[in-house]
């Protein structure tokens, strides 16, 4: 399959998706505070999902049970919501995607838990700076290559790894399209600058850096699901939703937050 380009007519339900994800993310990011459970989080998710009209793009998907990923500390990713108890201190990652008129939305923001150390606040600054790093380098004319590397030059020159098996995707009427987007260049895992297939003006993205204070290795919880760095270290999450244009790429799920 080839990734597929989208008309002006789609890209603006796709704005309308990730103004959908965006709002909600910040208002899950207002909410997240120490002695609160982590599927209260998904809770809330799930009704401001329905306030929009619009539908989860995780629940139910390859039978994950929930709307919302909610990731505390050394959980990378697909952390479930349940009965933890998040405490001052934490770093959680909220991963979030939304399905309006078709189309997805799909977005990541890692956030303090009252107050943190500043080793977390700085994997939290670093891992937001390198989606942005990612974001800059996808225009028209650039290889996908140089958005991995964009990510990972900036991740590996503050002192951070970044997580091989798990990528960045297309993104459109389906939550996991053509292409895969890794944020490293090293084969197997990932695609050296200058190379990968050709950004063109169309294209719709999710960026995903995830950043480990330790090692980039994984390991995969009991669950099935929750996705922890094999070492114990934090990680920290972001992700947007993006579109490709001749210029500079357009973010749709940018909120006013961020």
């Amino acid at each position: 399959m080839g990734i597929e380009i989208k008309s002006e007519k789609e890209i603006n339900v796709m704005r309308q998706a990730g103004k959908i994800v965006a709002e909600i993310l910040k208002t899950l990011t207002n909410q997240v505070k120490p002695g609160m459970k982590t599927k209260e989080l998904d809770t809330i998710a799930e009704r401001e999902l329905k306030k929009r009209g619009a539908e989860s793009s995780f629940k139910g998907y390859r039978g994950y049970p929930a709307t919302l990923c909610v990731s505390v500390n050394d959980e990378i990713v697909h952390g479930i919501p349940g009965n933890r108890i998040l405490k001052e201190g934490d770093i959680v990652s909220l991963d979030f995607g939304a399905i309006y008129h078709g189309f997805h939305g799909d977005a990541a923001v890692t956030v303090p838990v009252g107050e943190v150390s500043l080793d977390a606040k700085r994997l939290i600054e670093t891992t937001k700076a390198c989606l942005e790093k990612g974001i800059a380098a996808a225009c028209a004319g650039a290889k996908l290559g140089d958005v991995s590397a964009a990510i990972q030059t900036y991740a590996e020159s503050k002192g951070y790894s970044l997580v091989r098996e798990y990528t960045g995707h297309g993104i459109g009427r389906k939550m996991h399209e053509d292409p895969q987007i890794p944020n490293c260049t090293e084969p197997p895992y990932g695609l050296q600058p200058g190379t990968g297939p050709l950004l063109k003006k169309g294209m719709t993205l999710a960026l995903e850096p995830m950043l480990n204070a330790g090692g980039w290795r994984t390991r995969v919880a009991d669950d099935q699901w929750t996705v922890l760095t094999a070492d114990g270290s934090l990680s920290a999450h972001f992700e947007h939703t993006i579109a490709v244009n001749n210029t500079e790429p357009e973010v749709l799920t940018r909120g006013d937050h961020d």
